[in-house]
């Protein structure tokens, strides 16, 4: 159980430093992001993700919806303004989309490029 709080911790403190980064040098992007980006420098330099970590990473991906619903509501609270720059709202939605898949299809294959020396030793 220490372990998972720890766990919980880790991610909280990176993204409590991408907040203070941002603040503190105006980076014009959001504090979380820049966490991430610290939290995957720091597990690629360890070289794995410690099991604790990914449980508690797991636990929040599979309820990743309830954590977008406060962004859900506030776009439905901006409708207006949504009807009124429609274009560059939907273009971001597009652009976000295709570079997210293209992103994740990368990371896919290179992930699965390094597990298959590892499948050809289990069987």
């Amino acid at each position: 159980m220490p372990a998972l709080i720890v766990s919980l911790l880790v991610l909280v403190l990176c993204q409590l430093l991408g907040e203070w980064l941002v603040r503190s040098l105006g980076i014009p992007l959001p504090g979380a992001l820049i966490g991430l980006v610290l939290l995957t420098v720091a597990l690629v330099v360890l070289g794995r993700v410690p099991q604790a970590l990914g449980k508690v990473s797991g636990g929040l991906l599979r309820n990743m919806m309830l954590l977008l619903a406060p962004a859900v509501v506030g776009l439905i609270d901006n409708m207006a303004r949504v009807r009124e720059e429609w274009l560059p709202f939907l273009v971001a939605c597009v652009a976000g989309a295709l570079i997210t898949l293209a992103v994740t299809g990368i990371v896919l294959q290179r992930l699965l490029r390094t597990a298959a020396p590892h499948a050809g030793e289990q069987a």
